[in-house]
């Protein structure tokens, strides 16, 4: 028989191209590439955040400017562009002053703590689907974990430990009000954010970044759980330390908040940190409610190959994009909110909110299981938990004073409290005064309404 001869029989031969992968990665994807292709993801990351930063602050001082009716930055390179580079050089060459009393150890690490955890977040977050580089396939994405969005949270939480240390080893009452605050906060907000996550993994089925994303090809969570889109929107805020809740820099009553003896370098890092959270936290936004790098509906619509090859990585930046200009909106046109404000509506509203919106997400996914249709009353249900949201949201957070708790207990209503019956923060007329020596151990015996100018 010749070579060539194929049997009459002989099933159909078909030819599979090697290195063929899936277009949507899975956790078997990741742990296969080269030390050269892992290195050049995370310089590609490393770079990618340093790009957004700059660009986020020129667009932030920009869009303000607008906002202001003001020009915003135009003298460093065309239209201001390189203004945030300017800043990081003038920065860079500042005075490094360290105040004598403070922990030099702490001092010192505490920007690195609240700077590295930010970088390290952005590894798990996917950029785009499968494509060939250099001849090998492989995901648009530093890594993937089984429990990757509990990676993320893990960085959050380590993230105001250099806040916090920030504001202890700097020995000013300023800078510990500062870092008691930024703790207070997270704890307060990172547990909702934490629960707006629980119905994403119920619907998901998996707490892995790539494969949640896969879950959205047909409908993004953000409409399916919009609930849970609104506390993370919420909670996201609150986790950065922006207007309206950047109570940790209060400039108003506590100068400049945990960073208030830091100059140079060591600012800078602080610097970065913050714009570094914004573009992570908008990243994983992106990535758990609007698809991730999938293009929206009515692009897949007309054009097949919207979310293949390179394309996808157009979509992700756009979203992450419109989420930063969200950001900047809100900073432009809200005001701070009160201390107490923002921890009753962490505790007293998002929580226990979130908890009953688990509840019912539980339940409508065990009647599902159990042979239910119940795609209307999930999008029902979804469109009357979040307008019930919104309104307690407002109605907390611009409602009157009226069931304030009082200043000074036994004051009645409309009554101004006096100054000596221990109100706060006005202490007592009657405390002792001190004068003369260098230690001002001499006790002024005068009243001071009796005190004249240059007499005792």
């Amino acid at each position: 028989m010749s070579p060539l001869a194929v049997p009459l029989n002989a099933a159909p031969v078909t030819t599979v191209p090697l290195n063929t992968v899936a277009a949507d990665p899975t956790l078997q994807d990741f742990g296969r590439d080269p030390w050269w292709l892992i290195g050049g993801k995370v310089l590609a990351i490393f770079v990618f955040l340093v790009v957004t930063v700059l660009m986020t602050m020129w667009i932030e001082r920009r869009v303000i400017g607008r906002m202001q009716l003001r020009v915003g930055p135009n003298r460093a390179g065309p239209q201001g562009l390189l203004q945030g580079l300017a800043d990081g050089v003038k920065l860079a060459l500042k005075e490094d002053i360290v105040p004598r009393q403070v922990d030099k150890v702490v001092f010192v690490l505490a920007p690195i703590a609240a700077a590295v955890p930010a970088f390290i977040s952005f590894a798990v977050i996917p950029f785009g689907p499968t494509v060939s580089i250099f001849g090998h396939q492989t995901p648009l994405q530093g890594t993937d974990l089984p429990v990757a969005v509990l990676l993320v949270l893990a960085m959050a939480s380590l993230g105001v430990y250099g806040f916090v240390l920030a504001g202890w080893s700097s020995m000013s009452p300023y800078s510990l009000l500062g870092g008691l605050r930024s703790s207070a906060q997270v704890i307060s907000y990172e547990i909702a954010m934490a629960l707006s996550f629980v119905a994403v993994f119920m619907f998901a089925g998996s707490m892995s970044t790539s494969e949640i994303v896969a879950a959205q090809n047909d409908r993004w969570f953000a409409l399916l759980l919009a609930p849970s889109f609104i506390v993370f929107v919420i909670t996201m805020m609150g986790e950065s330390s922006r207007i309206p809740f950047d109570l940790p820099e209060g400039e108003g009553e506590i100068v400049g908040g945990f960073h208030t003896e830091y100059s140079s370098l060591k600012f800078a890092m602080f610097f970065l940190a913050e714009y570094i959270n914004l573009a992570t936290l908008s990243a994983l936004a992106t990535t758990l409610f609007l698809g991730g790098w999938r293009a929206p509906a009515p692009i897949t619509t007309v054009w097949a190959g919207a979310n293949s090859g390179w394309w996808p990585v157009l979509w992700f930046m756009i979203k992450v994009g419109l989420f930063i200009f969200f950001f900047i909106w809100l900073r432009g046109t809200l005001p701070r909110v009160r201390y107490d404000q923002l921890m009753k509506l962490g505790w007293k509203v998002l929580m226990p909110f979130s908890l009953g919106w688990i509840l019912l997400v539980a339940t409508i996914r065990a009647l599902r299981n159990e042979g239910y249709d119940m795609q209307q009353i999930v999008i029902v249900a979804a469109i009357a938990a979040a307008v019930v949201l919104v309104a307690t949201v407002v109605w907390e957070m611009f409602r009157g004073g009226e069931d304030e708790k009082e200043i000074v207990p036994g004051a009645t209503k409309g009554e101004t409290p006096r100054a000596d019956a221990g109100g706060f923060p006005v202490p007592p007329m009657d405390a002792p005064h001190y004068h003369g020596g260098p230690a001002g151990a001499s006790k002024m015996k005068t009243p001071p309404e009796e005190v004249t100018s240059g007499t005792h």
